[in-house]
């Protein structure tokens, strides 16, 4: 791979964001001024109305999350907690998919450098969205494996299409989830599910996954960031700092696990990935989806 930096911010960094919030009295009651912009960049559409962020991913076909995808993903997290948003809602533009998760040509037959880079990103994209300080929403509109599912656990709250699949599946394609995935899973459905899910590689369908608190919430077909919409409007009325350190006192310790051993974990990943029984099995995957 030739490694292309994604300007996930030109067009964002065009536009004016100047903050509108204010309260001015009239009428005896507070009024609140909102602003609102949009951007399209790459591989993110980022929408920022009232101070509430959307971000719908939008990498054909499935929104697999490769080296530039997660740089874009980085940066705007970065960027959105840098312009002080409240609330983050994240989603995806294509139909029937949220995130089909990494992109297994990043670690197929790879290259050493770029695969240390990929893992070190994806970990600074769980690092950013694990521990943002926005309220944060997963409205999963389609199949959320692996990855994707990492991605919806990170957020505060998970809301679900109906009829559709979520789970960390990688032990189906030869690979062993590292601890954080582990560590964000166990924080959610606790031990014995986490156990059981990631041993067997289970899609939990959108239903299953709410009886297990996998998800918090069941909607239809096209419902999801309506929703999510709603739901966070009851979040951001809580005076940030107290949620945003009771959200800490919960999350550090398992920030601070992987922060410790950041090196080490990426050292791992690349002697794995890269032994030859891992090699072959993600090859057999590969010509598999050739002959679908």
């Amino acid at each position: 791979y030739t490694v292309e930096f994604v300007k996930s911010t030109s067009s964002m960094a065009l536009v004016s964001l100047r903050r509108c919030l204010g309260a001015v009295l009239k009428n005896g009651a507070a009024m609140v001024q909102t602003r609102s912009y949009s951007a399209a960049s790459g591989y993110l559409k980022v929408t920022t109305e009232n101070d509430i962020a959307t971000i719908a991913m939008d990498k054909k076909p499935v929104n697999s999350l490769n080296l530039e995808f997660l740089t874009e993903l980085s940066l705007t997290l970065e960027k959105l907690e840098n312009e002080k948003c409240k609330g983050l809602i994240l989603t995806s533009a294509l139909p029937k998919i949220f995130s089909a998760g990494l992109d297994i040509l990043e670690m197929y037959q790879p290259k050493e450098e770029r695969l240390r880079q990929f893992w070190s990103t994806l970990q600074d994209v769980w690092l950013r969205l694990y521990g943002s300080p926005l309220v944060t929403i997963a409205a999963i509109s389609g199949h959320s494996p692996a990855g994707g599912c990492l991605l919806s656990l990170s957020c505060d709250y998970r809301i679900m299409a109906d009829n559709y699949t979520i789970g960390l599946n990688e032990t189906k394609l030869g690979i062993v989830a590292p601890f954080w995935f582990v560590d964000t899973m166990h924080n959610v459905v606790g031990h014995r599910q986490t156990e059981m899910a990631l041993q067997l590689g289970t899609m939990f369908s959108s239903q299953e996954a709410l009886s297990i608190g996998l998800v918090d919430r069941v909607v239809g077909e096209g419902e999801t960031v309506d929703a999510a919409k709603k739901e966070m409007s009851q979040w951001v009325k809580i005076p940030g700092y107290a949620r945003q350190l009771s959200k800490m006192q919960l999350r550090k310790p398992t920030i601070d696990k992987l922060v410790a051993r950041k090196e080490d974990d990426i050292n791992y990943f690349a002697t794995f990935i890269t032994k030859d029984g891992v090699q072959k099995a993600m090859g057999m995957y590969l010509e598999s989806l050739k002959k679908k």
